[in-house]
């Protein structure tokens, strides 16, 4: 590794903002005067670069009105990136190229206690299965990014057994770099859902926003100053377990009234079982949509615990946009005009006037293609 402030340090960090500049264009292709601009590096630095990354194979440009006009893109052949996003009870792959290009998506249900060696080998399998769909192989794979539903810590472990038991006291980047065999970052699912919807989703060009994911538990991703917020112990955005009421319903967590004994999939579920047993969180979501009196007001019940929630988050934070994803988000605007009222109800007046209220662009696939982007911070450039 490269010794701060040395030249090739510094070479390092100018090849990153171009590689950046060129995946942060819709179209992934400049030219060298437009990458210059976007970066502010000289124009000869910008020459130097191009000229580097060509070579090894990473970049790649077309014929323009001259050299430095050349239309300059990331290989489709430098290699690929994977996203795996492990819920309570599913699996999701996304294979993807290096300029964050999605190629495919794959998933499959998990059992809510599986066991993490159990759930990475499925992973595994999975993946192999997209890479030959794209007629790749393993060594093609340069590094992976990956989604837990839990809170990671600093050092990378699952603290908490109540929420994802199979993971408890394991080394989640550890294990997974060990089974997949390239570089790997992890991170909490709700927080690369957010990534996903800032970058490519309805949060492009905000600043601030959040992003909660509503599905068998509730997360939430932060993005503040435009970068995902994780606070000083790893663990920001748990509001899935911010309580609601101190005498309310028992929590997996082991306290009462959160946020998520009142709006998850599983509590809602588990209400509803006196009614229909057996029932589905989708087949819920369409009997509240089909006019069903329990159902809706099962829904309508929990978009105003997420609206008092969200006006929380909102004055604390400064919000323009909260992003709603995760499973409860197909009730539409059963649950959005709920949210929205709540939080003019409990939000500071300015801020209920400014603050947004929208469905994820990017469905169930936001923290996977979310857990894609993130791989890619791990991808090391030629040297």
């Amino acid at each position: 590794m490269s010794a701060p402030g040395s030249t090739a340090s510094l070479r390092t960090a100018n090849q990153r903002r171009v590689v950046e500049a060129l995946r942060a264009d819709r179209e992934s292709e400049l030219s060298q005067a437009e990458i210059a601009r976007a970066t502010e590096l000289a124009p000869a630095t910008v020459s130097g670069i191009v000229k580097t990354l060509s070579a090894a194979g990473f970049l790649e440009s077309e014929r323009g009105a001259g050299r430095r006009g050349a239309m300059v893109k990331i290989a489709r052949s430098a290699g690929l990136v994977a996203g795996v996003d492990f819920g309570h009870s599913h699996l999701q792959i996304a294979l993807g190229d290096l300029a964050g290009n999605v190629l495919g998506t794959i998933s499959r249900p998990l059992k809510n206690d599986h066991d993490h060696a159990e759930g990475l080998a499925l992973a595994a399998e999975l993946l192999d299965n997209l890479l030959a769909g794209q007629g790749a192989e393993h060594p093609d794979l340069r590094a992976v990014g990956m989604g837990l539903p839990a809170p990671i810590s600093d050092g990378g472990t699952i603290d908490s057994g109540s929420i994802l038991p199979g993971w408890v006291g394991v080394d989640a980047a550890k294990v997974a770099r060990a089974r997949f065999g390239v570089p790997t970052l992890v991170d909490n699912d709700a927080n690369l859902g957010a990534l996903a919807e800032h970058a490519l989703g309805v949060g492009v060009g905000s600043t601030s926003m959040a992003y909660l994911k509503v599905s068998s538990g509730v997360g939430c991703g932060l993005i503040l100053g435009g970068k995902v917020f994780r606070g000083g112990l790893g663990t920001a955005g748990e509001i899935g377990h911010l309580t609601m009421d101190d005498l309310g319903p028992l929590c997996r967590c082991g306290s009462r009234g959160c946020l998520e004994a009142y709006v998850g999939a599983d509590a809602l579920i588990a209400q509803f079982a006196a009614r229909q047993p057996d029932i589905t969180m989708t087949e819920l979501i369409g009997l509240a949509l089909d006019g069903d009196t329990g159902a809706r007001r099962l829904i309508e019940d929990s978009a105003q615990y997420l609206g008092r929630a969200a006006a929380i988050l909102a004055n604390v934070l400064g919000l323009e946009l909260i992003v709603i994803g995760g499973d409860l988000s197909a009730a539409g605007d059963l649950l959005f005009d709920g949210i929205r009222n709540g939080i003019r109800r409990h939000a500071l007046e300015p801020v209920a006037r400014i603050v947004r209220v929208e469905q994820a662009a990017l469905g169930d696939k936001s923290s996977a293609i979310g857990s894609l982007l993130f791989a890619l911070e791990a991808v090391e450039l030629p040297s």
